[in-house]
C-alpha cells in the first residue's frame, strides 16, 4: 500500500527497566480531535457528500445506541474496532456477587481489521530523544487495573514518567486535574509514593467528566529549579 501518512515519535527513558540504554517511543501528537472535528475532515478533506452537521449528528446516534446496547451487554464490532463489556476483580466464593467496593465494570475497545489495514500506509519518524526533563508516561488505576483511561474517585492512580517527584517550596508544586472547569490539587497528604519515576496518588473527589492529569515541581536530580516545571499528560482521563 502507498504511504499516505507519517507519524513522528520522540524516544523517552524506559522507566520499567533498570538498563540506562533502552527507550520507548511516544507519538508526538500535536492535538486531540473530537466528533465535530473529524466530521468537518470528512467534509473538507475527504468529500463527504453530507454536510459535517449531518454527520456528527448521526455519528453521536450511533455511539449514543452503541453504549446502549454494550450496557446491556452485547458486544460491538464495527470492522474499525470492536468493543465490549469487561468485568475486573476477584470473587472470592461462587456464590459472591458484583460489588462496586471490590469489583469495577468497564469497556474494552480493540483495534479492528479495517483499522489494522490502515496501518500499511503509516510510517514511522523518530524524532530522537526527547528532552525528558519531566515527562509522564502512563497513568494506571490501581483499583481497575485500567491504563490511561479511567479514573476511580478517592482510589489510587500510579503515575510513571521523567523526574516526577514533587519537590520544593512553591506553593504551586503538586499534582492536579483539570478539565474546562477548573484545576483540582491533589491534597499533598494524599501523595502515597513520590518518587522520580513513580508517583502514587489518592484520586480526588471528581464530579463526572474528562479531565488532564498534571504535574508541577521544582524536582531536578542535582539541585531543585528555581521556578517550578510543569507537564500535562496527553492522554485524557475519564471519571464515569
Amino acid at each position: 500500500m502507498k504511504t499516505l501518512h507519517n507519524i513522528k515519535c520522540y524516544l523517552y527513558d524506559n522507566v520499567l527497566t533498570d538498563s540506562p540504554n533502552d527507550f520507548i517511543a511516544r507519538v508526538s501528537s500535536e492535538r486531540s480531535l473530537n466528533v465535530q472535528d473529524v466530521c468537518t475532515s470528512a467534509v473538507t478533506r475527504g468529500g463527504a457528500d453530507v454536510s459535517a452537521a449531518a454527520m456528527e449528528h448521526a455519528a453521536n446516534l450511533f455511539f449514543k445506541e452503541m453504549a446502549y446496547n454494550l450496557c446491556d451487554g452485547f458486544s460491538v464490532n464495527t470492522g474499525w474496532f470492536s468493543a465490549s463489556a469487561h468485568v475486573r476483580g476477584v470473587f472470592n466464593s461462587p456464590d459472591e456477587t458484583f460489588d462496586k467496593t471490590k469489583h469495577a465494570l468497564s469497556f474494552d475497545f480493540t483495534q479492528g481489521s479495517l483499522l489494522r489495514k490502515e496501518l500499511e500506509a503509516v510510517t514511522v519518524e523518530i524524532l530522537g530523544v526527547a528532552d525528558a526533563a519531566l515527562s509522564i508516561a502512563q497513568v494506571t488505576n490501581v483499583k481497575t487495573g485500567s491504563v490511561n483511561d479511567l479514573l476511580t474517585p478517592n482510589r489510587n492512580l500510579k503515575i510513571t514518567g521523567s523526574k516526577l517527584k514533587i519537590a520544593g517550596d512553591n506553593p504551586a508544586n503538586g499534582v492536579y486535574f483539570s478539565n474546562a472547569a477548573g484545576r483540582i490539587k491533589v491534597d499533598p497528604t494524599d501523595i502515597v509514593t513520590n518518587n522520580p519515576s513513580e508517583l502514587i496518588i489518592v484520586i480526588p473527589v471528581l464530579a463526572a467528566g474528562t479531565y488532564k492529569v498534571e504535574i508541577t515541581t521544582q524536582y531536578a536530580i542535582s539541585k531543585l529549579l528555581k521556578d517550578p516545571r510543569t507537564v500535562s499528560f496527553d492522554k485524557i482521563l475519564t471519571v464515569q
